[in-house]
């Protein structure tokens, strides 16, 4: 998809057809003016947005937790990453949208947006690459809420504001307690042993390159889920990065054996298929990782979907998480 700008003239003209657009139907009412309104906070201030949207923009992370609650979407980024975790009615829908930008910020077309006459915009991209988007240009076809990732397991919190912001908390609701109950029920089914486990993560983004693994602690994207059943991921990293820096961390392959020496039980990340990501490999073909204490137990889980960032989606790691946990109530 092109993101180039049009130019200025080009752009102003799509931007006045849209608005136009937008007032046609209701300017006869008068009710434009008096839409409903409240603030919402967001990274990027106080936004006042319409208290009812009816046409939402979605991008980045706000996409699979805004189709799972139902918001009045009419277009979205493509969110390829996140294709394994959508049920057969969520891929329908994510493929029947109109796909305003690309993977990438920085892929946001612009006027594919101001087409589609959304009446808010909501933007799930970290907020370092928030500068990627003309923001303002934004501002001019809709009122835009950029609520974007921050630590991994703060996807609970962020995923809310954002189904809050586009008027889908019911929908989102509803997901939240499934997955809370299938987690109480997980919860209670482990108890006896989970709970009494040191445990080590290894993560899906080692760099083989330079000789590194992933080990993720508590908050982890591969560990925060398995938490909610009663895990416990002992350590923390040396030295906090932000992010998800704050709770993983790059080491040596030749620091394995100082970094899970503790560890009763060791999971680690696997593409959705089962099959093993490189970076995971490269720690199980080491001679260190098969000197484990845990490993020589055979004391070790793979766990599939650990990049889950919406309860619908959670809900399913869950029940990956507990076919990877079994082997732990007959040993």
């Amino acid at each position: 998809m092109s993101t180039r700008r049009p130019t200025h003239l080009l752009g102003a003209l799509l931007l006045s057809l849209a608005l136009a657009a937008t007032g046609c139907g209701a300017g006869d009412s008068g009710k434009d003016a008096a839409v409903e309104t409240r603030v919402v906070k967001a990274d990027n201030g106080d936004i006042t947005i319409p208290a009812k949207p009816k046409r939402v923009i979605a991008t980045g992370y706000a996409v699979p937790v805004l189709i799972e609650s139902g918001a009045p979407l009419v277009g979205v980024s493509s969110w390829a990453r996140g294709l394994p975790l959508m049920s057969a009615k969520d891929r329908a829908t994510y493929d029947g949208l109109k796909k305003v930008a690309g993977e990438q910020a920085k892929e946001t077309n612009y006027e594919a947006i101001a087409n589609a006459q959304p009446d808010l915009i909501v933007i799930g991209v970290p907020a370092p690459v928030l500068g990627d988007i003309d923001v303002a240009r934004l501002k001019a076809v809709a009122p835009v809420v950029a609520i974007g990732p921050t630590l991994p397991n703060a996807w609970r919190d962020l995923s809310r504001r954002q189904a809050d912001a586009a008027g889908a908390l019911a929908g989102f609701d509803a997901a939240q307690g499934k997955y809370q109950a299938r987690a109480a029920e997980l919860g209670a089914k482990y108890k006896d042993v989970l709970p009494k486990l040191k445990l080590g993560h290894v993560g899906a983004y080692g760099e083989v390159a330079k000789g590194q693994f992933q080990h993720e602690f508590n908050g982890s994207w591969g560990t925060n889920i398995a938490q909610d059943i009663g895990a416990n991921y002992y350590g923390q990293v040396k030295k906090k990065g932000g992010g998800s820096k704050d709770v993983s961390e790059a080491s040596s392959i030749e620091e394995l054996t100082t970094a899970f020496a503790e560890a009763d039980a060791i999971t680690y990340s696997v593409k959705p298929d089962g099959s093993v990501p490189a970076p995971v490999q490269y720690v199980l073909d080491s001679g260190l990782w098969k000197n484990l204490p845990a490993v020589k137990a055979g004391k070790v889980y793979p766990f599939r979907l650990t990049e889950a960032a919406t309860y619908t989606s959670a809900l399913q790691t869950l029940d990956a998480i507990d076919t990877a946990f079994t082997p732990l109530l007959t040993k």
